[in-house]
């Protein structure tokens, strides 16, 4: 039987679960990862404030610098926790009641928030970014999950794009509302850094409405008739028996199978292209350099002649450009695929930082350069969105089948807030020594990975797990040999009869 392919415009019930679980989702993620730039000022302020009224004495700029720090810096200690906790909480209660969940401690984080002014407590603030922290932890862990379990198989990477498309609109909001004429002012701030609650109950009250992911109902929970009562809601009523029976084929492959750990998985010699393709992903999303580019970005836009109480406003045109090319990788993914578009978005990367190096350290003495490197920040931009931030997420959820799943994504998710932890405390060393030349650092990763992608890496367009996993064994069958007939990535015997069933379908 052909398999039958749709559009996700015939899929209403899944547009409105991308925009549910976006908005609620790696929304809050983007939102918190940019909205304390604006408010800086006051929140120091409130910092100097509390250590004044508690203890008579103001904070000296190297202990104030030092909290500063530590308050943008413990939202990567809370997502690394969320990331952690997610998995069991996504296993035990399902990918839906998590995100339910998830949503009551943004909430709380963001009444602390609110309050801290009146308290004259930066440390209501510090606990808020905590719980800020798990709950985007979480966020970044089940939100793809459930998004790409519950689409079809050739809509999978359209809606798995879409985390990163909300995650880029979470920073333009960020930006957008941090304004003085919307909520960036000295009394305002506070509700500008409690927004967030106000998006989480929005997901409380809508989230509801949607269907449990079909794949965890069938494969974790052995629920059929749930499982096709939400395919039915969330596909429409077109003929999906032929993807319902690869699924209802896995179900009966895994049913002997093990959740594996985290540790099962690192020890996995036939995973072992599969982990390594991970691990090099998500350490080159944090290295490949798109900091440096937003940081330099506003060097750039005032050498250009752009006004000082003007360039929050040009700002939004490096958040839009982000947004914009987001959806562009959403709409492209499906046809141009994963591989092309990782290898493009790095390789162009690598190309602007070359050229940014250059335009940066010639600005001062070439009167139109600083427009040169202009157009060089948001090729940039644009080259990331459009590849690296929308692709490497969405990854996850299909190279891994439900036994490994939950480790891969505690392993991926561990090793992102690990990095943005680390690059945010060493970033700033590299340009304060380095200047522009920290973008030649950033370009050994960008070849670097385009370079892994293209020679180790097959395309994923359109296949399953099983079906990703024998693509990496044959691209990889020569390095095998010795070891014995191998079998797709991971696998047991049981899930190479499952494919060879698949194929045959």
């Amino acid at each position: 039987m052909a398999k039958q392919s749709t559009s996700l415009l015939e899929c209403p019930l899944l547009v409105a679960a991308v925009f549910i679980t976006g908005i609620g989702g790696t929304f809050q993620y983007g939102f918190n990862i940019a909205v304390m730039t604006s408010p800086s000022l006051f929140i120091k302020e409130l910092v100097n404030t509390t250590s004044t009224e508690r203890y008579g004495l103001p904070l000296e700029e190297g202990q104030l610098t030092l909290i500063w720090s530590f308050l943008v810096s413990i939202f990567c200690v809370g997502g690394l926790l969320g990331s952690l906790l997610a998995v069991q909480m996504g296993k035990k209660y399902g990918r839906k009641q998590c995100l339910l969940m998830n949503n009551l401690v943004a909430i709380v984080a963001a009444v602390l928030m609110i309050l801290s002014k009146r308290a004259v407590s930066f440390e209501m603030i510090m606990v808020a970014r905590f719980l800020y922290g798990v709950n985007t932890g979480v966020i970044l862990t089940v939100h793809p999950m459930y998004l790409v379990e519950s689409a079809p198989k050739n809509l999978r990477g359209t809606v798995g794009v879409t985390t990163a498309t909300f995650s880029s609109l979470g920073k333009f909001f960020a930006q957008l509302l941090g304004i003085k004429e919307l909520l960036g002012t000295e009394d305002l701030w506070v509700w500008l850094l409690g927004f967030s609650g106000f998006v989480a109950l929005f997901q409380l009250f809508t989230l509801p409405l949607l269907p449990e992911s079909p794949r965890y109902l069938l494969l974790n929970r052995g629920d059929q008739e749930g499982f096709e009562r939400a395919v039915k809601r969330l596909w429409g009523s077109r003929d999906y028996s032929v993807e319902t029976q690869e699924m209802l084929q896995e179900k009966i492959e895994l049913q002997d199978i093990k959740i594996h750990s985290v540790m099962e998985l690192l020890q996995s010699r036939p995973l072992r292209w599969v982990v390594l393709t991970v691990i090099v992903n998500f350490v080159t999303i944090q290295l490949c350099g798109i900091n440096a580019v937003y940081l330099y970005s506003t060097e750039v836009f005032t050498a250009a002649g752009i006004p000082q109480n003007q360039l929050n406003y040009v700002a939004f045109g490096t958040g839009l450009c982000e947004v914009i090319s987001s959806v562009i990788c959403a709409v492209a993914v499906g046809s141009i695929g994963r591989k092309k578009l990782l290898i493009g978005g790095y390789g162009c990367m690598a190309v602007t930082q070359m050229l940014l190096t250059i335009t940066l350290n010639l600005q001062d003495h070439v009167k139109w350069m600083p427009y040169c490197s202009i157009v060089l920040i948001f090729l940039s931009i644009f080259s990331f969105s459009c590849g690296p931030s929308g692709v490497t997420m969405s990854l996850l959820a299909e190279f891994f089948t439900q036994s490994y799943k939950p480790a891969g994504y505690a392993l991926a998710c561990s090793i992102n807030w690990v990095g943005l932890f680390v690059v945010g405390m060493v970033f700033p060393l590299l340009v304060k020594h380095l200047k522009s030349y920290c973008f030649l650092i950033f370009l050994f990763f960008t070849i670097a990975l385009a370079t892994f992608v293209g020679i180790n890496v097959p395309e994923t367009n359109n296949l399953s797990p099983l079906e990703i996993q024998e693509a990496f064994r044959k691209m990889h069958s020569k390095t095998e040999k010795g070891g014995g007939p191998a079998t797709p990535c991971g696998t047991t015997d049981n899930e190479m009869h499952g494919l060879k069933c698949q194929t045959k379908l």
